[in-house]
């Protein structure tokens, strides 16, 4: 998403709310066209063009999401909304499903099978990197109280 684009978008909904009855204004909620008002880029130039219907007005998608989000909540009919909430519900699954396929932890897996070749050398790697890790380990912790390791620190700065 752009920089400023709901800012922009509000731009395009009050524009595009003059040219809607004020019946139908007066359906949305004061705080909601006042908020689009007070945060609209002033400086944006957007004019609803009269000659093109209006499914020609080159829009912001981030307007034509708030419109469609206006209509669903003050405008349809109960039909209407019935319907656009069974649609969202419906895209919302298939967007889920879709998810689901994509990342399910048993086809990663799977997929990870099917390619023995790279998982060897892989292995191969890893082995060498555990030799050589274990090489730089001390064999021994030798375990020390706090007295210890403060006399070990003195002798060091004694010694050194």
């Amino acid at each position: 998403m752009m920089e400023g684009s709901y800012e922009k978008a509000y731009k395009e909904i009050v524009e595009i709310l003059k040219y809607v009855p004020e019946e139908s204004i007066n359906k949305i909620p004061k705080e909601m066209r006042d908020m689009f008002e007070a945060k609209q880029l002033k400086t944006y130039n957007f004019q609803m063009d009269t000659e093109k219907s209006f499914e020609e007005q080159e829009l912001l998608e981030e307007t034509k999401a708030i419109l469609a989000n206006i209509f669903r909540d003050y405008w349809a009919t109960d039909y209407q909304r019935a319907r656009i909430l069974e649609k969202e519900n419906q895209d919302r699954e298939e967007l889920e499903r879709q998810k689901r396929e994509k990342y399910n932890p048993d086809n990663i897996f799977k997929n990870k099978n099917t390619n023995t070749n790279n998982d060897s050398i892989s292995q191969d790697i890893q082995e060498q990197l555990n030799k050589d890790y274990n090489k730089n380990l001390p064999t021994e912790i030798q375990k020390q109280n706090i007295f210890q390791k403060l006399l070990k620190f003195i002798k060091k700065l004694l010694y050194h």
